[in-house]
């Protein structure tokens, strides 16, 4: 009798034991405990989290870079190992070269060919210790060797296709084109800027060989379920040729009127048609003039309604060659000109209030579940021999002073940190 007792608790104990394992197993392989237990399907990898700053930011939240206008032509197209032809067509200045010499005679020469990162400088440190999960710009400038340039026109800026590996030293994932330089080649160059982004394996966004490719979107996966949808649109008011807009059957610019209740609600149809649960939408658009800080109640207006009506979570912003005011409407964030990011306008004098040599990049988080703002952080840089390098304390603390006196009226203002990055607050906490 003590023998069969004994025996039937042995096993007892081992069938319990065998069924904690068959239900850890199958835990560990994402099945219910007595399920039929599947070869496991493979999945995309994604990070689990991000360090951002000082802080652990888990991959709930959607992080992103944005900055504003990316100039790579003209002086930066000619310091770097293949420059495009130096003729250019404009009043001011016959050869790109001679921006580049006006840079060297206000910082100092610049040892060519420079290395494919280098206009990037400080910028690339920055962005590996942020880690964002994606890198958009504003690419203000036709990668192409066209020699069609717009007749006219003025400025021409023009990169070399081979150049285009300054975009990739720096992992920039989608590029915004719809500004008023991406046709100054014409719309060979704008059908070769298309091909070679594509080519290097970077998004576009806001230009198209036909009005439907121009108004299509970015939709970049950033961890499981979440996605950044990106849409790229130029406004009028930035100075962007009429003849630029994209048609049914003609190359161009998605246009967005800034005055035109139809056009913001055909916009608002094409984001609610590819929005889902889970994702972020940035309107990236290029709009205003490039100097002075007044940003009109109409584009406040505009900018209200792209999140109101459109369900529009960021507001990228660009045109203006220094940073505007930041706003946060109903927790989505606005920012009205993010400044030009990288130019060759050193050495050339007027405007020097402005500080344009200033640069800003801005690190955004928000909650894919709700698209509301968690988190800005600001990093101020500053051009120097046509590259990005820290900004000085001094700097810093000139670029937070403007931003909380431009951000008053509109409801925010940036704490400055002892290592010169900047935070935003908004709402009760501005």
């Amino acid at each position: 009798m003590k023998r069969r007792l004994v025996l039937r608790l042995i096993g007892g104990l081992l069938s319990a034991s065998i069924a904690r394992l068959l239900g850890w197993a199958s835990t560990v392989l994402g099945e219910e405990p007595g399920t039929t237990i599947k070869p496991p399907v493979p999945r995309p990898v994604y990070p689990t989290s991000a360090i951002i700053g000082d802080e652990v930011m888990p991959h709930s939240t959607t992080t992103c870079f944005l900055c504003g206008d990316v100039m790579t032509g003209r002086g930066i197209d000619q310091i770097m190992p293949q420059p495009s032809q130096p003729d250019i067509y404009e009043g001011y200045m016959r050869s790109a070269k001679g921006y580049v010499e006006l840079a060297e005679q206000a910082n100092g020469a610049i040892e060519q060919p420079v290395d494919y990162p280098y206009i990037w400088g400080e910028a690339l440190n920055v962005l590996q210790q942020e880690a964002p999960q994606v890198r958009l710009v504003n690419l203000e400038a036709a990668v192409t060797t066209s020699d069609e340039y717009w007749r006219g026109k003025g400025i021409n800026y023009r990169m070399h296709p081979d150049n285009i590996r300054c975009l990739t030293a720096a992992a920039i994932q989608c590029c915004s084109l719809a500004n008023n330089h991406v046709l100054d080649w014409g719309y060979s160059g704008l059908g070769d800027t298309l091909a070679t982004l594509k080519q290097a394996g970077i998004h576009s966004v806001g230009a198209g060989e036909t009005l439907s490719a121009a108004q299509s979107a970015a939709a970049i996966h950033t961890a499981p379920g979440n996605r950044l949808i990106v849409f790229g649109c130029g406004s009028p008011s930035s100075g962007i040729p009429p003849d630029w807009a994209a048609r049914v059957d003609k190359p161009g610019i998605n246009m967005l009127d800034e005055f035109s209740a139809q056009g913001l609600a055909a916009f608002a149809t094409q984001v609610r048609a590819i929005k889902r649960p889970g994702d972020v939408v940035v309107c990236s658009i290029h709009w205003g003039g490039n100097w002075g800080y007044d940003i009109p109640a109409s584009r406040r207006r505009f900018a209200h309604r792209l999140i109101d009506r459109a369900a529009v979570d960021i507001v990228h912003g660009h045109s203006s060659h220094h940073p505007l005011g930041i706003e946060v409407y109903r927790d989505k964030l606005i920012l009205y000109g993010c400044g030009d990011f990288i130019n060759d306008y050193e050495g050339i004098g007027g405007h020097e209030d402005f500080r344009g040599e200033l640069s800003l990049m801005y690190f955004v988080a928000v909650d894919p579940r709700s698209g509301n703002l968690a988190r800005l952080k600001l990093v101020p840089l500053q051009i120097n021999q046509l590259q990005l390098h820290s900004a000085t304390a001094q700097d810093a603390s000139w670029l937070h002073d403007t931003l909380n006196r431009e951000g008053q009226h509109l409801g925010t203002r940036v704490q400055l940190n002892e290592d010169n990055t900047m935070l935003l607050h908004w709402g009760s906490a501005a």
